[in-house]
């Protein structure tokens, strides 16, 4: 009877255990991505050492409003970034899809914007833009999709850590990378997730909320 006793309570104490590890809260903040530098400098007569994070260069693109897109756009908000083109015939459908998840989480939430680059800007002008906008029935602002110089455009895919090029042999001849990129109000990166796989979708949409929390 003793021993029936004590295997019980054995056996409430591991079950609470479990509970509890269950139920804890990962607290930590997310990885800031990127190289980063150390700099030292002098304070009060101390050596104190401090990090720079890498952060998104500048840019100046245009939306399908035909209005300027510039980091004064984003300020004060984080922000969700990929790259497509209205044509493509491949992968940009179903990324868009899971951006699609990510505006319609967080449409009514003001502190976070989406935008999307063009990788052909010859094709994607601001009313290709416009119509392909009409036809996702999006409205408004909270989802930029964007067109600019070529250059300065895939300029900015490689900034993000986005492999495109163009490619005769591809279909649509362009090939580029499917990534969804979360960057925070610093627009340091924080966090990425293959726009193909759903499941890294989803695992990013916790990482949204973790930074939300995090950064307000």
């Amino acid at each position: 009877m003793l021993f029936r006793f004590c295997s019980f309570k054995i056996y409430l104490s591991f079950t609470l255990i479990v509970l509890l590890a269950g139920c804890q809260v990962d607290n930590s903040p997310l990885p800031i991505l990127g190289e980063r530098d150390i700099t030292e400098k002098t304070v009060n007569g101390e050596v104190v050492s401090d990090t720079i994070y890498y952060t998104i260069p500048d840019f100046n693109f245009t939306n399908q409003y035909g209005k300027a897109v510039t980091p004064a756009t984003f300020e004060g908000k984080i922000y969700v970034s990929d790259f497509f083109f209205t044509s493509c015939p491949t992968i940009c459908p179903t990324v868009k899809a899971q951006m699609r998840r990510i505006y319609d989480k967080y449409q009514s939430d003001d502190r976070l914007l989406l935008v999307s680059h063009t990788l052909d800007p010859k094709r994607d002008n601001v009313e290709k833009l416009l119509d392909y906008t009409q036809k996702l029935q999006l409205e408004g602002d909270k989802w930029q999709f964007v067109t600019g110089e070529k250059e300065a455009l895939y300029d900015m895919a490689h900034a993000y850590f986005i492999s495109a090029m163009e490619d005769a042999d591809e279909p649509g001849g362009i090939t580029h990378s499917g990534k969804i990129i979360l960057a925070d109000r610093q627009k340091r990166i924080r966090a990425f997730a293959d726009g193909t796989d759903a499941k890294q979708v989803t695992q990013l949409l916790k990482d949204i909320d973790k930074l939300l929390d995090e950064e307000f």
